[in-house]
Order: structure tokens, then sequence, then C-alpha cells
């Protein structure tokens, strides 16, 4: 049941594809912008006056709206930068962990120096 579309009246046959991918397709808008993101090319800032302004259209008028085109598209636009808005938190993240193993393993190695009693 999971794998069944479901098709809304007037919905067009590229609308139910967009719709049935919008996931995806917002992972990969997500996953290029914050490359530009953290390559420096895109500020920070001005991504999250973008997710500001996504999820405001998609809250404000895309949501309701009668046309399905406008709702998968703003509800993409919307998922899409507030993605891109964590980038930089999870690339924190994964250093702080790299950060944390390589003092732990430093520990490791220090305490198996300090016990080797040749």
């Amino acid at each position: 049941m999971g794998s069944q579309l479901l098709i809304e009246h007037g919905e067009r046959r590229f609308t139910r594809r967009v719709r049935h991918h919008r996931f995806r397709i917002a992972l990969a808008i997500a996953a290029a912008e914050g490359l530009l993101v953290i390559l420096g090319a895109i500020p920070w800032w001005v991504v999250v006056l973008l997710a500001l302004g996504a999820v405001a259209a998609y809250a404000g008028w895309g949501r309701d709206h009668p046309s399905s085109d406008v709702r998968v598209a703003t509800w993409t636009a919307a998922v899409s930068q507030l993605l891109v808005v964590l980038v930089p938190v999870l690339a924190g993240a994964l250093v702080i962990l790299a950060a944390v193993a390589v003092v732990a393993l430093a520990a490791v190695a220090l305490a198996a120096i300090l016990l080797d009693r040749r």
C-alpha cells in the first residue's frame, strides 16, 4: 500500500511524479547548495534568509493553494532550504566527533605506552 500513488483531481502526470519524488529532489537541491555553503560560495546568512522566505511562502501561500503544482513546488523549496540550514551545523558536529575520536585514540595510546613494562 505504501507504493501506491494518491492521484489528486486535476493533477498532471509531471506534478504527480515530482510529488512522489519530492523528498529526493529536496535532498539533491540541499546537497548541491550545501556544498556551495561549505565551500564558501554562498554565505550562510543568505541560506537562512532563503529558508525563511521558502517556509513563509509554503506556510502562507502554498500549503492551501488550489494548484497542486504550487503546493509541491513550495513544499520542495521549503524542505530543501531547511536542510541546507542544517549543513553547517552537521559539518560542525562531524568536526567535533572527529576531534573526540582523535583524543580518545590518543588517550588509549598513552595508556598503552604507560602500562608497557618492558
